[in-house]
């Protein structure tokens, strides 16, 4: 489809960005027959052209999205005819995005922050004066597998911050049709604090280049990741941060729960998260692809809280030094082994 739908009697949602996370949210919602614009960078447009886009669930079930329900254009204006728009842009992009999509979209129209870290929200809100925005969490990942084929790569809910906007609950009616656990939530700040310790592991991801499964049954990686969010939550508590659980189980457990033994560990893990034997981060992707990383969103943030209340947070400053030297170097993954990493990060 070249143009993007018409404006008229179905509900129209944008998603600016498309990359995996917003190619399969779009997909699923095409799907269910919601129409959509997808904006995309040129390499996704061709890929969809050539292939169509087929959105995978995490139990394998498929699904092709009819070519008469989306549209992928490169420039945010052909959002203007979407009442509802999903940035999931990279954070580092998000002025420009913003920016963009005030040029874009009529005055009224629901902007979601559908993208990792604190702040993008409030990013937006600054151009987008005559729109409404709201935070939002995607709390699961999605694997490019190429020809147009966007998996989903592990369970999670789609959070959306609670608003009073008329378009927000057939928003989230027409996610639910697309097979989405949505959630509208008051306490977003407090949930997207719990998200943002659960994301601390894409740095580990991303310096050892193995699938999440290999890494959650590593007791060798599971050692760094408790101590990153052992830090974070000490962080976090130090400067009277709140968070709400995003999941089964509270984010201030997840420390003890990586320590236990592997089998014991497999076993109550099963309750917290399901995962494709082949999921990586976003994080291990963008240095995959010579791209800059939202370290800087995720392990910085904590480095920032921890100066501003007076502590310290040397495993997470490690990190994301290790992240940037990996991003200088442009060679992807280091590949760093689960001995290699401790020894940088924990000095162990």
């Amino acid at each position: 489809m070249s143009t993007p739908p018409a404006p008229g009697h179905r509900f129209t949602v944008g998603v600016l960005g498309a990359g995996s996370i917003g190619c399969y949210v779009g997909g699923a919602l095409a799907a269910a027959g919601t129409d959509v614009v997808l904006v995309a960078r040129g390499r996704v447009r061709d890929e969809l052209a050539a292939h169509g886009l087929t959105v995978v669930a995490l139990d394998g079930t498929a699904r092709l999205a009819p070519t008469d329900r989306y549209a992928v254009a490169l420039a945010a204006d052909a959002l203007a005819g979407c009442g509802v728009v999903l940035c999931c842009v990279k954070s580092g992009q998000t002025a420009g995005a913003g920016a963009e999509l005030a040029a874009a979209l009529p005055p009224g129209a629901l902007v979601v922050s559908a993208q990792n870290g604190l702040h993008n929200a409030e990013a937006l809100r600054g151009p987008l004066r005559d729109q409404t925005v709201l935070g939002g969490i995607v709390g699961f990942n999605v694997r490019s597998l190429g020809d147009g084929t966007f998996r989903r790569a592990t369970s999670g809910p789609l959070v959306i911050e609670a608003s009073a906007h008329a378009a927000l609950p057939a928003a989230a009616a027409a996610l639910r049709a697309a097979g989405f656990e949505v959630e509208v939530a008051a306490d977003i700040r407090a949930r997207q604090w719990s998200k943002l310790v659960m994301n601390l592991n894409n740095a580990v991801s991303a310096l050892s280049g193995a699938p999440t499964v290999e890494l959650l049954a590593s007791a060798g990686y599971r050692r760094v990741i408790a101590a990153v969010m052992g830090e974070a939550l000490a962080v976090m508590r130090a400067a009277g941060v709140r968070t709400a659980r995003v999941g089964p189980l509270p984010v201030r457990l997840f420390p003890a729960l990586l320590g236990l033994p592997t089998p014991l560990f497999r076993v109550l893990a099963r309750a917290q998260l399901k995962v494709d034997p082949e999921a990586r981060s976003s994080m291990w992707e963008d240095l995959a692809r010579g791209r800059t990383t939202e370290v800087d969103q995720l392990n910085g943030e904590i480095v920032r809280l921890a100066e501003q209340a007076g502590v310290d947070a040397p495993v997470n400053r490690r990190l994301v030094a290790l992240v940037r030297a990996a991003e200088a170097a442009g060679a992807g993954s280091p590949k760093l082994s689960a001995e290699a990493l401790a020894a940088a990060v924990l000095g162990a």
